[in-house]
């Protein structure tokens, strides 16, 4: 009697599918070079990890986090993609794939309409299992976190710009200054003099009405090119510390961190006569400061020299 007779179903291989990792950094800065670096190497391991795929293509911008910022290596997957020679789309996380949450979901849906699956590999995401509403839901909160976080690290860094003096807006041009070829503030000699004649003015007994007047007078246009100077300018004028050499950094507006940068570019008014015209306009403004507070004094101020 023959023996038992056991059928081996044939084994039945599943298609290699064709993988590419897409990667994106904000910068060539070494440490975003070595964040990129990290984030290829992360992937290629989890591409390796399965038997039937096979990694075709590692695509990789250098790219700002500004939305229209150009990505050619995106749109060249997109491209691969759309032509049927890609089956998955490996990314770190959400917001390598887009900017905003906009941007994520048009590539999403382009990459879904070529039937290509994507994985996010940091939220564990993937469009082969996830459906679509989860999927947004998850997109929308992650790139608002995302938002957050990256907003937070700005404002950081301009702090941190701002605490050791290398923060742009320092050297930010006025009236009075130009710009030299490396960035730097220096005097513009003919608006020097126009703002050395405004502190003197002012000085002599003149209301900022009255220096408008002159100024006109005597045919000095404003910084814009107008026969009347704007009253506002000339009050920050005799205000704006820049004209000590100092420059001044507001951080996050009016409640926000003051620096200010000594010695950071050629002065065109003395301290001496900036502190005295401080004086004065606090004199002029009637202001009184004593046990009952801050008031206005009875006495008005008169430009009017006896």
């Amino acid at each position: 009697m023959p023996g038992k007779v056991r059928v081996i179903p044939p084994r039945i291989s599943e298609p290699v599918k064709h993988v590419v990792i897409y990667a994106r950094v904000s910068s060539n800065s070494m440490e975003q070079l070595e964040s990129l670096k990290a984030q290829i190497s992360g992937l290629v391991g989890f591409v390796s990890g399965h038997n039937n795929w096979k990694l075709v293509d590692i695509h990789i911008d250098i790219a700002s986090s500004k939305k229209g910022s150009a990505r050619p290596a995106f749109h060249k997957m997109i491209e691969e993609c759309r032509a049927g020679l890609t089956d998955i789309v490996v990314v770190k996380n959400i917001s390598r794939l887009g900017r905003d949450t906009v941007e994520v979901l048009d590539a999403i849906n382009t990459l879904k309409e070529a039937d290509v699956r994507i994985i996010f590999r940091q939220e564990e995401l993937d469009t082969l299992t996830v459906g679509s509403s989860l999927l947004i839901s998850t997109i929308e909160a992650c790139t608002q976190a995302e938002n957050e976080t990256r907003s937070a690290n700005i404002k950081w860094g301009i702090k941190q710009r701002a605490k050791n003096g290398s923060l742009g807006f320092y050297r930010r041009k006025c009236y009075g200054y130009d710009k030299d070829k490396n960035g730097e503030l220096v005097i513009n000699e003919e608006q020097a003099v126009i703002v050395r004649l405004i502190f003197d003015l002012y000085l002599g007994g003149k209301s900022i009405l009255g220096i408008v007047k002159e100024l006109k007078e005597r045919g000095i246009k404003s910084p814009t090119g107008k026969d009347n100077w704007p009253k506002r300018s000339i009050e920050e004028m005799l205000s704006n510390e820049k004209y000590i050499g100092i420059a001044v950094v507001n951080v996050d507006g009016e409640e926000g961190q003051v620096y200010k940068l000594n010695n950071s570019h050629p002065a065109i008014i003395s301290k001496e006569m900036f502190d005295v015209v401080q004086e004065e306009k606090l004199k002029r403004s009637n202001l009184v400061v004593d046990e009952n507070g801050i008031h206005r004094s009875n006495k008005k101020y008169s430009s009017v020299k006896k």
